[in-house]
């Protein structure tokens, strides 16, 4: 093979000049290093979409449902409107006086008047609603464990467990409190609330969180479900590391939801909030189990480093409850969402956010980007999903083998089309900016037959003949769109413009010069005797 790659022994193709041979070969390097180093840390997540609720109800349990919930519904509602009437008046003397998010603590006075009331109150309020509730393991104590971090997060149910932890300081989104009668019994806790629209609110929330912690007054044990988003509880998806930034032991808390029928679970995809609240109460009874596991004090590296911190809880977790773990994130939520703005499938919007955003060096502005782009080109497709009809349709280029061995470089599960996350890993990894500008560069001097610095309709034309095999091959309309409309020849500087804002076009471009140098090796001269 080396015979074969020495320069001093082959000659080129006349439009085909050494540095074109450097720059080809070294994309391939390129591409050969970056994927095999990338490659490991791209695979498909263990769950698809961990937001999606997919309940099935038969016929014969609409029945039943239909009917315990005509008589449930009303009784449990009407008793718990009741108990309400003895827990407000507790619920006011916690609160009067406070604010919601406050700077100082509740005296021990406040706390020994109010606290077991409105727990034993509370306790019998999800009693009534037909929660059967177990607890397993101890709780720990505040000299024990600051924080409680619970998972995984897949109902708004789960403040069960506050109240089984005692009643600990929340974490939780301010948008929370509208809930009609649970603005004062979530501020009786004396929560730290998150403003999800707010760019300084992630960071005020942890402030806030050190603040409690590291402060010699005697603020209540926080609870906080790290995933910050509900999911379908098939998975644990990546955990937010407010909890892990203060590098103190935290106390694990397991949820499980072990019925025949799940009607708790509360995602972004499946039953509305209130859907969940008529399903549920329509049932005799809801198990929940609540296990709160031994407390896990951080090592060194782990005090220094929080996401080891939060990935060695996660997996400790994850194994405990028998699930895998995903790269998921709230940001995959909102994708997920602007997708179906996009008349995408929701799910084409969940592609890791941040395995995707770590490995791949990108943010939320460029990931929101490649979504508009990829549902200018999928949209028309059925199920969302870019096929090579439409991959050629785009490039306004004829289905042919450069163009099928380009598409098949994105299909990286190689299921015959490019989803969402093939093409923001192919057009970073394959259409990397670097080796992008070389290739233009090479590209360019290949079009420009009469070496004249301009490329014409006739140049690009006979070049792209060549390449596709298609001697009839109308390409006016990429000429227009590279040179702008009335122009006659394209500028290196307005190819180099529209080849950096279309990537896709550059690699195309690189498959016919590996395509060249393959031809020019091949040949006799090539061949060391």
């Amino acid at each position: 093979m080396s015979s074969k790659f020495d320069g001093s022994q082959s000659k080129d193709p006349p439009v085909l000049k050494e540095k074109g041979t450097d720059c080809a070969s070294q994309l391939e390097l390129w591409e050969s290093k970056e994927t095999s180093q990338k490659g490991k840390s791209l695979y498909l997540p263990a769950v698809a979409n961990p937001f999606g609720q997919h309940t099935r109800i038969g016929a014969w349990r609409w029945v039943r449902i239909v009917l315990l919930g005509a008589v449930l519904v009303p009784v449990r509602v009407c008793c718990c409107f009741i108990l309400f009437l003895f827990l407000w008046p507790f619920v006011i003397l916690a609160t009067i006086g406070r604010p919601v998010q406050p700077a100082r603590p509740a005296s021990n006075c406040r706390r020994q008047l109010t606290q077991p009331a409105l727990r034993l109150l509370l306790q019998a309020v999800f009693r009534l609603l037909g929660f059967v509730v177990r607890v397993r393991g101890a709780k720990a104590t505040r000299a024990e464990a600051r924080l409680f971090v619970v998972a995984p997060h897949t109902t708004f149910f789960d403040v069960i467990a506050c109240v089984a932890a005692g009643l600990p300081s929340l974490v939780l989104a301010n948008r929370k409190l509208t809930f009609p009668g649970l603005r004062k019994v979530i501020q009786s806790t004396e929560p730290i609330l998150v403003r999800r629209n707010d760019p300084a609110s992630r960071k005020n929330t942890r402030n806030e969180i050190l603040r409690r912690v590291r402060s010699g007054r005697r603020w209540r044990q926080i609870m906080i479900f790290p995933e910050g988003v509900c999911t379908n509880g098939s998975c644990l998806v990546t955990f937010k590391l407010g909890a892990f930034l203060p590098g103190v032991p935290v106390q694990p808390v397991l949820l499980r939801y072990p019925n025949t029928l799940d009607t708790v679970t509360w995602t972004w995809k499946g039953f509305s909030a209130f859907q969940i609240v008529l399903l549920t109460l329509s049932q005799a009874f809801t198990r929940m189990t609540i296990e709160f596991m031994p407390v896990y004090t951080p090592s060194d590296d782990e005090k220094q480093d929080p996401i080891l911190f939060a990935n060695t809880v996660r997996i400790s977790m994850a194994n405990a409850l028998g699930l895998p773990v995903t790269d998921h994130t709230y940001e995959d939520c909102k994708l997920m969402i602007s997708a179906g703005h996009l008349r995408l499938p929701m799910e084409a919007g969940l592609v890791e956010f941040t395995k995707l955003s770590q490995t791949l060096k990108l943010d939320w502005d460029s990931i929101q980007q490649h979504l508009d782009d990829y549902a200018a080109i999928a949209v028309a497709s059925k199920g969302g999903k870019i096929g090579i009809e439409e991959f050629a349709t785009f490039l306004k280029l004829p289905v042919s083998m450069p163009l099928r061995k380009l598409f098949a470089l994105f299909d990286r599960n190689q299921d015959g089309s490019i989803d969402f996350r093939e093409y923001v890993i192919g057009l970073t990894i394959l259409c990397n900016p670097d080796n992008t500008e070389k290739i233009l560069q090479v590209s360019f001097m290949l079009f420009d037959l009469d070496k004249d610095g301009f490329i014409s309709e006739q140049e690009l034309t006979t070049i792209l003949q060549a390449a596709f095999g298609v001697p009839d091959l109308d390409v006016s309309k990429l000429f227009h769109e590279i040179a702008g409309p009335d122009k006659k020849h394209i500028s290196f500087k307005t190819f180099k413009k529209f080849g950096l804002k279309h990537p896709v076009y550059a690699k195309l471009f690189s498959s016919y010069l590996d395509l060249q140098t393959a031809h020019s090796y091949s040949l006799p001269q090539a061949v060391e005797v």
